[in-house]
């Protein structure tokens, strides 16, 4: 299989699509070295990374299996949960907002979206757009992915307050937004993702490996709000479907878990930590 010649984005970084060499027909994009999305053209259905799996079990039971949803991705990347969306509750409507084009350009060469599926892409910041998308998608989300990374950092301005009451008007009653935050020692910038939701939305888990969530090692924590919807009788079987281990905090385990956290503004907010250089050396 022939792949494209890496890009350079509009940040400098250097975007880059190979092969998985252990599944056959998988390619796995990274931006500066950093892995960002795994994609099974063979099986769109088939979720690599931890984080996105967790991810793919919230698309699985926040509605009836297999029905289709209206979706919102902030953050393009490969399109793996755009794929998997179509794949698992074919016929939903999908809009992507994505900053660079030549990244779409470079993953649309590398693994062509199905023709069948109804995906829109937007070009822009994330924040950018947001503010000017048509009046016919307020009130009508059923679900808000955020997955806005620049290389291996989510940018400061897509993790405040205000970022976030830009988010809540496009959701449906019951819908659901989730949040792909990463941390290390300490879980500060995540704690404050958490308490920043918590601000918003009435409803808020975070899912992750127990040793993410103590802050002993870094990773990828799940956030997920809902608006309207203080139950979510369908949490708890998050755990069940891996992968393991797994913690989920909600509830007072939740506010004891943000502790001193307070929601975070456009004023005070900051980037994501970078991960350790090692992290993914070999990858």
């Amino acid at each position: 299989m022939k792949l494209p010649e890496p890009v350079v984005l509009s940040t400098g970084l250097v975007a880059e699509i190979s092969e998985d060499r252990w599944v056959p027909g998988a390619l796995e994009l990274t931006v500066d070295g950093t892995p960002q999305s795994h994609v099974n053209l063979r099986d769109p259905g088939e979720l690599f990374f931890e984080y996105v799996r967790r991810i793919g079990h919230v698309i699985d039971l926040f509605r009836t299996p297999g029905a289709p949803i209206s979706a919102l991705h902030l953050g393009g990347g490969a399109f793996t949960l755009p794929r998997y969306v179509e794949a698992t509750r074919p016929g939903s409507r999908q809009q992507v907002i994505e900053l660079e084009p030549a990244l779409v350009a470079l993953v649309r060469e590398a693994a062509p979206l199905p023709r069948r599926a109804s995906i829109r892409v937007r070009h822009g910041d994330a924040r950018e757009v947001l503010g000017r998308l048509p009046a016919g998608m307020r009130g009508a989300m059923d679900l808000v992915v955020v997955d806005v990374f620049a290389g291996s950092r989510t940018p400061a301005h897509v993790s405040s307050v205000e970022f976030y009451e830009s988010i809540r008007p496009l959701l449906a009653a019951d819908g659901v937004v989730v949040v792909n935050a990463t941390d290390g020692a300490g879980q500060a910038f995540t704690r404050g993702q958490a308490a920043t939701l918590a601000s918003i939305f009435p409803t808020v888990a975070a899912i992750a490996e127990p040793q993410v969530l103590k802050g002993r090692r870094f990773g990828n924590v799940v956030l997920v709000a809902s608006a309207e919807d203080p139950d979510l009788l369908w949490l708890p079987r998050l755990l069940a479907g891996g992968p393991h281990p797994a913690r989920m905090l909600a509830g007072r385990e939740l506010s004891e878990w943000m502790r001193d956290a307070r929601p975070v503004g456009d004023a005070e907010a900051a980037p994501s930590p970078a991960p350790p250089r090692e992290l993914f050396d070999g990858a």
